[in-house]
């Protein structure tokens, strides 16, 4: 193992401070080492893997791909393409979809659309506004509009026109608004910045802003999407459509793709030939994915199984929150969940780890569960055992399980 992380080490741009484990395998809801110990998974490769690891149907999907066509261009058409366009129109309730690579890719496409909305509209706008503790990715325009000046400052001048908000305040936007303001970008569901879920009074008082102000209104599902709060997208639940929407990370299972769509009035007045594109975006392989990983929630009804086993989770984190007393809260929706810490945080992740259980955290000394959206109540089970241990009991951990 140790060999792996020094050939990394030496080859790796040092962008990330990576726990000293070598993965090698995925069972399941599980992750092996190089040493063969096995980890009970509650982050998902970040909530990407939401059907786990090792799904037949989908790994079959991708070993036929491969034999049959991995790339074309954006030049030709292909069979996937075409089917995994109408699922995810379908699954996304929009009218037309654009394939990237990433997340970033898919907020830096819906930030084009906006202002080229705006522009073909002669309306004269051009600034954003977005919410403060949001995250939207790393790159200049993701960045621009990501709230954390910790990610903004060292790369100053970013894009210009981009004001911020605070989440789940109305006046706050209100305050931000001017004559120039083309859209409002947000997360349903604010994942690094410390798991706050959005006020259904909030979304719908913003909707309205927009409505009103001819402003368009943008929504970051990358994270919050594709089945993970009990519904296929977040606002769904909610009851507030966007204009526009990105997704990606659990829209492929862990191949690198992401999408943004958005409604017929705004493509009818936004991006054409020339305005915007990609060499790898929408692939046949990573398309084959996307209809697969659709066809699979379907089939085996992914969400009712949100629904249950978060519910069974939130109960259990609940408990936990008033039986130890290193937790103090608990935050978030169906399999995006927060528990705030009054310990370091990435303390109890490395005893996590050495427990057998992978978390990750987020912002606000927060410890973030976003497991596989196929996990069972005994896995729910398995981590709050686990769990305990690396948060030292305030309580026997038997209590806290049954209770």
């Amino acid at each position: 193992m140790n060999d792996y992380i020094s050939q990394a080490e030496e080859a790796l741009l040092h962008t990330y401070n990576r726990y000293q484990i070598v993965l090698e395998k995925g069972e399941g809801v599980y992750l092996y080492d190089t040493e063969g110990k096995r980890y009970l998974d509650f982050a998902a490769g970040i909530a990407v893997c939401s059907l786990g690891y090792g799904h037949s149907k989908f790994t079959d999907c991708l070993k036929n791909q491969i034999d049959t066509l991995t790339h074309t261009s954006n030049l030709f058409y292909s069979k996937p393409v075409a089917k995994a366009a109408q699922s995810l129109k379908k699954a996304t309730q929009m009218d037309r979809v654009f394939f990237t690579n990433s997340g970033t890719e898919a907020i830096e496409g819906a930030l084009k659309a906006a202002r080229k909305y705006a522009y073909t509209k002669g309306s004269g706008k051009y600034e954003f506004i977005a919410m403060n503790h949001s995250f939207h990715g790393r790159s200049m325009g993701a960045v621009s509009v990501t709230g954390n000046e910790h990610y903004r400052t060292p790369f100053e001048p970013l894009i210009a026109g981009v004001k911020f908000a605070e989440f789940n305040d109305i006046e706050s936007v209100k305050a931000q608004i001017t004559d120039k303001t083309c859209a409002i970008i947000m997360e349903p569901v604010q994942g690094e910045g410390g798991i706050y879920p959005a006020d259904q009074a909030f979304l719908k008082q913003v909707r309205e802003l927009c409505d009103v102000h001819d402003i368009l209104l943008i929504f970051d599902e990358i994270q919050c999407g594709m089945g993970r709060t009990g519904s296929l997208f977040a606002w769904q639940g909610y009851g507030v459509k966007p204009d526009i929407m990105a997704m990606a990370k659990a829209i492929g299972n862990g191949v690198p793709v992401g999408a943004f769509a958005m409604t017929e009035q705004v493509a009818e007045y936004s991006l054409v030939p020339g305005d915007h594109g990609t060499t790898y975006g929408g692939n046949p392989l990573v398309c084959a994915a996307v209809d697969t990983v659709l066809q699979i929630v379907e089939e085996e009804r992914i969400l009712e199984r949100v629904q249950e086993v978060s519910a069974y989770l939130e109960e259990k984190l609940d408990n936990l929150v008033k039986t130890n007393e290193a937790v103090t809260e608990r935050r978030g929706m169906g399999l995006m969940q927060g528990l705030v810490l009054n310990k370091p945080v990435g303390d109890v992740i490395k005893k996590a780890m050495e427990q057998g259980l992978i978390v990750i955290s987020a912002s606000g000394n927060v410890l973030r569960l976003v497991p596989p959206l196929v996990i069972e109540k005994k896995h729910v089970d398995e981590m709050i055992e686990k769990l305990n241990e690396a948060l030292g009991d305030s309580f026997p951990c038997g209590a806290c399980i049954t209770q």
